[in-house]
């Protein structure tokens, strides 16, 4: 295989990895920061493409462009909606990405891109509304390597938004309209990007808390960087 890039929006969520591996700082011109490792013989690029849709999207594309990566991971933190099953530490595996802002408030309530007929499209390429599908092979193989290894883990929809839900009641208003299994403020937008370019995309998080009335005391980070980047280390053994 050829280059692997794995992507987060923050350095912490990478510094696992960068530390386990001695990874060294990618020379690149590119305006992000790039580590260079070797991980079972494959070339793995660790990349912090910032927070957020715009950054992660306009990051990603100049990470294909300056590597044409086989394979592309994006990983990091996310919560858990109740009801899910995943607690703290947990892992969580995307089945497909969603968009889940994109639409239209009218006094009737909300409408998705679908309901307004809308897609998200490009010059002869497939169109998307707010749900971006991912490899339904590669999400076999993740399933199988976390169950082998003894993660507890959950595969399931990913809801991308822009405004984090700090309250139980806006978490469940998300669940409601899309039935996912945690959010994450990033994965939609490399998901699409990777989909633009025909790259095959996994992504994988730790859970480092549960969407509910905010409480940054009950969150912990930490757990969740290393549950994702030992999941990582597994994976990248077997592909």
């Amino acid at each position: 295989m050829d280059s692997i890039v794995i992507s987060a929006a923050t350095d912490g969520e990478l510094s696992v990895l960068i530390e386990r591996y001695g990874a060294g700082q990618h020379s690149s011109t590119l305006p992000l920061n790039i580590h260079d490792i070797q991980i079972h013989g494959k070339r793995v690029l660790l990349a912090t493409t910032g927070i957020g849709k715009a950054l992660a999207a306009s990051s990603i594309t100049a990470l294909i462009n300056a590597f044409s990566p086989a394979l592309i991971i994006n990983t990091g933190c996310a919560g858990a909606y109740t009801g899910s099953g995943l607690e703290t530490g947990d892992l969580a595996l995307a089945t497909c990405e969603i968009f889940a802002d994109e639409g239209v408030e009218t006094p009737d309530g909300w409408q998705s891109l679908e309901q307004m007929g809308i897609s998200l499209r490009w010059k002869d390429g497939p169109g998307f509304g707010n749900e971006i599908p991912l490899s339904a092979a590669l999400v076999k193989d993740a399933r199988r390597i976390a169950a082998m290894h003894g993660f507890k883990f959950k595969a399931g929809k990913f809801l991308t938004v822009s405004t984090c839900s700090g309250s139980s009641t806006r978490g469940e208003v998300l669940v409601k309209r899309y039935g996912g299994v945690c959010e994450n403020m990033e994965g939609a937008a490399v998901a699409l990007t990777a989909s633009l370019y025909g790259i095959p995309f996994l992504e994988v998080r730790g859970i480092s808390n549960i969407v509910e009335d905010r409480d940054l005391s009950r969150w912990d980070i930490p757990l969740a960087v290393a549950s994702a980047s030992s999941f990582i280390e597994r994976f990248l053994e077997r592909v």
